[in-house]
């Protein structure tokens, strides 16, 4: 009997140790050349658990009621083999994760005599509407702002033409914040929601001084080029980081409008599913297309 209940208690307390161990720590370090790695998307699929690594590669990962020490914590970044480890190996330990670099093959660029016309082409809302609906990235249930680390929000793309992107826009309506980055992520579709990353580089930008209006990301220097093939692309921007204006900021919205003809797409953590709906964001892409 004694040995019965000696082996509950240890199960007991096995369990209030991990109840009490909510949060992971660490840092995610290149293996390459142990230099620090900002904004790596960590996170549980599909458990409303993630963040990203600050500037320094520091990251603290808050588990929620439904992550279990079985649960496989995902380290992605762009450029980078993923790594994955199972919570039970982070819990209660400051761990230094090591990314190894990933070779790319670049696309083949061919060179052709053929002429070609370009023509520059917005694709998007280009209106910021009456105003009255918002597409906010505060939702009740955050108790701070870094409850939004590594969330998402963008819109579908349809692309009918070779093109060129140039920069991104979207109209601020409510921003309480001195300084945010965001990282613009480029993605496939496939059966209607996101998939792969396109774009195989780090796009962060920062907006200061509490910005309002219409916000311009400039794409030139990353030589953005789709091919017409793609015909719908997941343009999103994901929270990395935030200084706050005064203890009671939270709020930072775009425009937009219900659209049944577009799709808005929505995660609220890096590795949980994409929710979409029909929206329409202020959200638009400047582009030079070709003909041939």
């Amino acid at each position: 009997m004694n040995k019965v209940l000696t082996f509950i208690l240890i199960l007991t307390l096995k369990n209030i140790g991990y109840c009490q161990s909510k949060q992971i720590i660490g840092e995610v370090k290149s293996f390459e050349n142990d230099e620090p790695l900002p904004y790596v998307n960590i996170g549980i699929a599909n458990k409303t658990v993630g963040t990203v690594s600050n500037e320094n590669g520091i990251f603290k990962l808050d588990l929620n009621e439904k992550a279990t020490s079985k649960d496989t914590v995902i380290f992605s970044f762009i450029g980078f083999k993923t790594k994955k480890y199972l919570a039970s190996e982070l819990i209660n330990k400051k761990k230094t994760v090591l990314l190894q670099p990933q070779n790319t093959e670049l696309d083949e660029v061919v060179v052709t005599t053929k002429k070609i016309k370009l023509k520059p082409k917005r694709i998007g809302r280009t209106s910021k509407g009456l105003g009255l609906t918002h597409s906010n990235f505060y939702s009740y249930y955050e108790k701070d702002v870094d409850d939004r680390l590594s969330k998402e929000r963008g819109m579908k793309f349809k692309i009918r033409k070779n093109c060129h992107i140039q920069n991104l826009n979207f109209n601020i309506t409510s921003n309480d914040f001195k300084s945010l980055k965001f990282r613009v992520n480029i993605y496939k579709i496939e059966n209607g929601l996101p998939t792969d990353l396109i774009v195989q580089k780090n796009i962060v930008f920062e907006i200061n001084d509490n910005f309002l209006g219409w916000f311009k990301v400039d794409l030139e220097p990353y030589d953005i080029y789709l091919k017409e093939e793609l015909e719908e692309i997941a343009v999103t921007i994901q929270w990395l980081e935030s200084v706050k204006t005064d203890k009671k900021s939270k709020y930072f919205a775009i425009s937009t409008a219900s659209s049944p003809t577009h799709t808005a797409y929505f995660r609220e953590k890096a590795m949980d599913g994409w929710t979409k709906g029909g929206q329409n964001l202020s959200f638009y892409l400047n582009a030079i297309v070709s003909f041939p």
